[in-house]
């Protein structure tokens, strides 16, 4: 798709699969994905496309994270990611910017394998908050600061909002890590927002009082998300999460003040 001049188009990796009801739930609601059987499979699963995005603006190649790498574990399954860009004509040493919306597994699988860095000529780029949690923290997962640390001599880490790439900006929503971070791309009057895990399923856009169980602090989560799902409302911004179904685009639309999420294209 494009934006203005920014071309943006989805990188598919692999899926993960977890029982909905023990990832998304609303605390007021007991069985709240009644509602939304339609989004699960006959198991009550939902399933997540896992990848990233490739934008074109410029001079830039730059990916928003990076997939989740060779993991099949049953739950979560990659492999996919290079193959993907080597479909859109782009090989790891094209890749000039890889920004992450957040240091979770299954955003960072593709920024190094076997302790090499995978887009050799990329500078990498991640909100502070994060990287301190992820890796500098004493209590830090050590799978996540083995994956991790070779990127420091390429790192670039950001603490305040603003463009990162031309046409690319960063906005912090801390909520679902410390670090979580919105881009938004813009041309002219067009918008697209890459939001993350801000939201893994559309239902959140749906409804309100939605909480995912990988949310470090679910008040906040909830409160940016409802936020962006606001601001966007009724606009011609587009919006993706980093999990919907094909990575597709659409709009938050009301009616009634009720929120729903189309898709496009």
């Amino acid at each position: 798709m494009k934006v203005g001049g920014i071309e943006i188009v989805p990188v598919l990796d692999g899926v993960g699969r977890e029982p909905a009801a023990e990832v998304l739930t609303r605390p007021d609601v007991p069985d709240a994905w009644a509602c939304h059987a339609d989004l699960l499979d006959e198991h009550g699963t939902l399933h997540l496309d896992l990848g990233g995005f490739l934008v074109r603006t410029g001079e830039r190649v730059v990916l928003v994270d990076t997939g989740v790498g060779t993991i099949d574990n049953g739950k979560y399954a990659g492999g996919r990611f290079l193959e993907s860009l080597e479909g859109l004509g782009v090989s790891p040493a094209d890749v000039t910017d890889v920004v992450f919306t957040h240091l979770h597994f299954d955003h960072v699988g593709w920024a190094t394998k076997k302790g090499e860095v995978v887009f050799p000529h990329a500078i990498y780029r991640v909100h502070e908050a994060d990287w301190a949690h992820f890796v500098d923290s004493p209590d830090a997962e050590p799978g996540a600061v083995r994956k991790l640390s070779p990127l420091r001599e390429r790192l670039e880490p950001f603490d305040t909002d603003g463009e990162i790439a031309p046409g690319i900006s960063a906005r912090h929503t801390p909520g679902h890590t410390p670090g979580s971070t919105v881009y938004v791309v813009s041309d002219g009057d067009e918008r697209a927002l890459l939001l993350g895990d801000v939201v893994h399923s559309v239902v959140e856009l749906h409804e309100r009082d939605w909480e995912a169980v990988f949310d470090v602090d679910p008040v906040a989560a909830r409160a940016v998300r409802n936020a962006i799902a606001d601001e966007v409302a009724d606009s011609t911004d587009l919006v993706v999460g980093a999990h919907f179904p094909g990575l597709r685009f659409g709009r938050v639309v009301t009616a009634s003040g009720n929120r729903t999420f189309q898709q496009i294209g």
